[in-house]
């Protein structure tokens, strides 16, 4: 024994149970209680405190109350109302998060699985934080290793490409090290935990994770650009401007501080990152309410781009309760002895996936097992399993052709019918061993056949419908025999399931592309296969989802834009996937592409909003800069515009229905969604700048004649985005109008604006006719140059980078 050390524990001394007895509940106790247990400082998700903190303590906050505080200096006190709006803001996205963290929390406990592990010759179902040093944990196939370990006893095939990015299947054997992060693709073992927590291999891996920057979804880096933009820009822009109005233009300090401040208020889109927030976290506590589970909020935008859904045949499209249809016993075999083999070989076999499942029910248990030396787990690169006993004879069950080779088109005739319906047909023979572990063709003889058949989905016909409608591409991509996947595909109504692939007769290391835009059915896929079919369509310009439940389909979940894991299947793919379908249901993806696509169709539309306000703020300063001219605005003009004008609506459209697919980049459908609304605004207040200065009128009817013509700009932007009109969108126009010239008109000195002259109600009644005549051919022109774009003749990733 041995003393195992930290600087933040205390020292214990290190046990070797046996396998069959493992650690004592004291002992287990005794190691928990001084901290050498499996649980590792990094959190899933943030603490109430780091939200506060996060919400509270950004960059463009501390801007806005240093805003203020210049405000407040020069006794503006009423041009500080912006930080009613910064604060509430700020309070909505602490509510916000601290909701979707309970909902979260609560949901992932459900989702946890749990490890066997042994406890006082006990086996036991823990959750992996509950495991400690020195435990005796139970694998099997689709596992994932939850702490560093020593196999004790048995063999098992491990994946350890979530660490390393390589895909070759590593045996491991009594002695050899399991790490943490890697999971179980076949076989079964015993094995003690060696490093635990945070000295785990997958906690320093997660640890180096986090030093580099996190995947952030397109929509997410778009918004940090622009961010990163204004930040950098807005306060060498405010000094000039400050220094412009109070040096040359000699406005006085106070106005000077004034409509400087103003200025770089309109330039922050102050409430754009927070809606963005808002609206994922609302769309991540819609999926929990459909059962569902988040792990990449990136995954709900790429969810809504999605254009081809990839998913296997076995519990996806069918139910994956497989029964055995009928047993086919060859000549040299009768149906009675074939069948006791059978049950010899189950009872020596740890396979318990739902085949090995039916088979058992099925064939009963075996009378008597002859001595085993050991088995050959199935995997799905082999495609088989294989019992080995001590005389040397090993009994094999798995695919035809893998077993057979060239001998399986002999068998052609008998086994077409079963094919053609469906069906999957499993080959049992009795041979022997190579010393490469496959099985000796010469020796092999085949015993019979067994038909298994898997029911279609009640429900399968109609969630296919709805992704055929909506412009979405099925491609099944399966294990099992081409033929049988191709029938079942068929029936579910899928198009080209006749003309399928089978997989197995492509050369190893084929470019997958051109196949995987031609064929939409494969048969007898790897898991490498599989990848590469998905970096095939990923490079032919598509977005891809895959979903999956087996070990099997981990790297093409990896591979994936959006990764939709099924919880019945293995701990593995939950753990490689973005999202995660707790009740195992096909036919909620509907449901949940729709949420995708309303979540983020509704952020573009409402984000168009806030970019009215910066696109006009910042080319009114920067022009403004070489004209002899002050800015018209105070901080209390942009209050009111952007309350009335932005706040409001935009969060009332975020939660619209709104389902149709998303196309193009988020920064580019956006801007060009704002631009007609930025543009008329900053036309139109430059024009009552240079007519009202003709005209003589003083400043303060020029603000005021700016601040109306600036909310008349802002309700025909929303009318724009709010079509196809409807009486809540309508309404919803109708309020914000009243609200904002009700405010205007009883509030006016409030929001410091000053009674019109004759010449001022002229000025405003001639560019408030101007207005929509100017905002239908800014509208035009933008959306002429946008289908120009979609249209150039580009290969097709390009061309989708353009849009």
């Amino acid at each position: 024994m041995k003393k195992q050390h930290s600087h933040n524990r205390p020292p214990i001394t290190r046990l070797t149970p046996p396998p069959s007895a493992g650690l004592s509940s004291a002992e287990a106790a005794q190691r928990k209680k001084a901290g050498w247990h499996n649980q590792t400082k990094e959190q899933l998700s943030k603490t109430e405190g780091q939200i506060i903190f996060d919400n509270i303590f950004t960059f463009f906050n501390f801007l806005f109350f240093a805003l203020a505080f210049c405000l407040f200096l020069v006794k503006a006190y009423t041009d500080m109302l912006f930080i009613g709006i910064v604060v509430v803001n700020v309070l909505i996205g602490i509510v916000q998060e601290l909701k979707v963290k309970r909902t979260l929390d609560k949901i992932t406990l459900l989702s946890e699985q749990n490890t066997r592990v042994v406890r006082d010759g006990r086996v036991l179902s823990l959750p992996p934080s509950e495991l400690v040093l020195d435990d005796i944990v139970h694998f099997g196939p689709g596992s994932s290793i939850c702490a560093d370990a020593i196999l004790c006893e048995g063999t098992a095939e491990v994946n350890e490409s979530l660490l390393t990015g390589e895909s070759d299947i590593i045996v491991k054997r009594p002695g050899d090290t399991l790490l943490s992060g890697s999971f179980v693709v076949s076989g079964r073992c015993s094995a003690r935990l060696d490093r635990v927590g945070d000295d785990a291999y997958a906690a320093s891996i997660t640890r180096e994770a986090k030093r580099r920057k996190k995947h952030r979804s397109e929509m997410m880096r778009d918004l940090d650009r622009l961010l990163k933009f204004i930040g950098i820009g807005i306060i060498p822009l405010g000094l000039i401007m400050f220094f412009k109005q109070s040096a040359l233009l000699n406005t006085g300090v106070p106005y000077a501080v004034s409509s400087t401040v103003a200025a770089m208020v309109g330039m922050i889109p102050e409430g754009l990152y927070l809606l963005v927030n808002i609206a994922l976290a609302v769309s991540v506590m819609n999926l929990a309410r459909r059962r569902t589970l988040v792990h990449e909020l990136s995954c709900i935008e790429n969810l809504a781009r999605v254009d081809t859904l990839c998913l296997d045949k076995t519990g996806t499209l069918t139910e994956g309760v497989m029964e055995v249809a009928k047993v086919l016993p060859l000549a040299n075999c009768s149906r009675a002895a074939f069948g006791q083999e059978l049950a010899v070989f189950l009872s020596a076999s740890t396979s318990e996936n739902a085949t090995a499942t039916a088979l058992a029910r099925y064939f009963g248990p075996a009378d008597k097992a002859p001595p085993v030396r050991r088995e050959i787990p199935f995997s799905s690169e082999r495609k088989w399993n294989a019992i080995v006993y001590e005389d040397g004879d090993a009994c094999f069950l798995g695919a035809p052709e893998r077993l057979l080779g060239a001998a399986a088109p002999r068998f052609d005739s008998l086994l077409k019918p079963y094919l053609t319906s469906g069906q999957r047909v499993l080959l049992f023979a009795r041979g022997t061993v190579s010393a490469d572990d496959a099985p000796e063709t010469e020796t092999l003889t085949p015993l019979g056949f067994i038909i298994l058949s898997d029911k279609l989905r009640k429900d399968v016909h109609e969630t296919l419908a709805y992704f055929k409608e909506q412009g979405v591409t099925i491609k099944v991509i399966s294990g099992d025999n081409a033929e049988a996947v191709s029938e079942i595909a068929g029936r579910a109504g899928i198009n080209g399931a006749g003309a399928y692939l089978d997989a197995s007769v492509l050369p190893e290391g084929t470019d997958l592309s051109a196949e995987a835009e031609s064929h939409n059915v494969f048969g007898r896929v790897t898991p490498e296969q599989k990848r590469r079919l998905i970096r095939g369509l990923k490079a032919n310009g598509h977005t891809v989802a895959m979903i999956g439940d087996g070990v099997n389909d981990v790297l093409a979940l990896k591979e994936a834009d959006c990764s939709i894991a099924m919880a019945a299947g293995s701990e593995a793919a939950q753990h490689a996937s973005q999202m995660v379908l707790l009740d195992s249901d096909f036919s909620a993806m509907p449901q949940i592409v729709k949420e995708g696509r309303r979540v983020i169709n509704n952020i573009e539309r409402s984000a168009a909003l806030f970019l009215v306000k910066n696109i006009f703020s910042f080319i009114l300063s920067v022009v403004l800069l070489f004209a002899a001219i002050p800015y018209p605005f105070l901080p209390i003009h942009i209050t009111l515009i952007s309350g009335l004008m932005i706040g409001i609506p935009s969060f009332a459209l975020t939660f619209e229905p709104s389902y149709s697919q998303v196309r193009g980049h988020f920064l580019k459908n956006v801007l060009l969604s704002a631009l007609p609304g930025g543009l008329l605004n900053a036309f139109n207040i430059l024009a009552v700048l240079v007519v009202g200065t003709s005209l003589g009128l003083p400043l303060e009817q020029l603000s005021t004649i700016c601040t109306l013509l600036a909310g008349i700009a802002g309700l025909l932007v929303l009318f724009v985005l709010c079509q196809p009109l409807n009486l809540p969108r309508a309404g919803l126009i109708a309020a914000m109008g009243l609200g904002f010239f009700g405010a205007a008109f009883l509030f006016g000195p409030l929001f410091h604006l000053s009674p019109l002259s004759l010449e001022g109600f002229i000025t405003l009644g001639g560019f408030t006719i101007l207005s929509p005549l100017l905002m239908a051919a800014l509208v035009a022109l933008c959306r002429r140059f946008q289908k120009r774009v979609r249209k150039l003749p580009l290969p097709l990733p390009e061309a989708r980078k353009l849009i």
